[in-house]
């Protein structure tokens, strides 16, 4: 399966663009944006049938879009004018993994903790817990082992959380109100360098992404090649 990697950069002129992706836009509504660009009429779990994964990345010249998917997005699904894509595959990049090979990797993540009910009720906890600092570093770690990569270096960023509401299918405006079902999706993004111990594995995490909220903007693992250590 070939995949995709595309870079959506806002048209100057699009307010709605530099809207759906600043940081306080409804993250539901980029996802839907996102969505957009694929064929209608998959029936359910449409971002799992594209292989859809998306990361805002904030650059000095603005935040824009990185994209992985399964098949090219379509640019002409967008309003006029949005933003310019370009895309490129990764096929390249994947098939050239190979155990020992240094990368540079970058992946907005949500690290949290699901303690057991017992543990949850002896300490008064919530059912997920977000993880910071060394505590969100060490669940990177343990996530970068099981995507095939021996970590070298790592830096730790947190990010905006992801927020929104969900409503069941069906729900109107009027009866929204009656709904509290909030999404908060804790976020850090992760930087550094890392060793490949297992292509196969890492593959996959590329391919499935890391961790819950990819639908809200987490999860996309991108790599790079990087100069092998001394």
């Amino acid at each position: 399966m070939t995949l995709y990697l595309t870079r959506l950069i806002p048209h100057p002129a699009s307010r709605l663009a530099q809207q759906e992706l600043g940081a306080s836009t409804s993250h539901a509504s980029l996802h839907r944006r996102v969505m957009s660009l694929f064929p209608d009429g998959i029936p359910e779990q449409a971002r799992t049938h594209f292989g859809v994964l998306f990361r805002v990345e904030d650059t000095p010249r603005g935040s824009h879009l990185l994209l992985q998917s399964n098949q090219p997005p379509d640019p002409a699904r967008l309003p006029a004018p949005y933003a310019t894509l370009t895309t490129r595959p990764l096929d390249t990049l994947l098939d050239a993994l190979e155990p020992g090979r240094t990368l540079h990797y970058r992946c907005t993540a949500s690290p949290v903790r699901k303690p057991g009910a017992t543990t949850r009720a002896h300490y008064n906890l919530p059912a997920v817990i977000p993880l910071n600092g060394n505590a969100a570093e060490e669940w990177w770690q343990r996530q970068a082992d099981q995507a095939g990569l021996k970590t070298l270096t790592l830096h730790s960023q947190p990010v905006d959380a992801a927020r929104d509401r969900q409503y069941p299918a069906g729900t109107t405006r009027a009866d929204r109100a009656k709904h509290n079902n909030r999404v908060h999706h804790h976020r850090v993004r992760f930087d550094g360098t890392a060793t490949i111990t297992d292509p196969d594995l890492l593959r996959t995490a590329i391919l499935s992404g890391i961790g819950r909220g990819k639908a809200y903007g987490c999860g996309l693992l991108s790599i790079a090649p990087a100069p092998d250590p001394a």
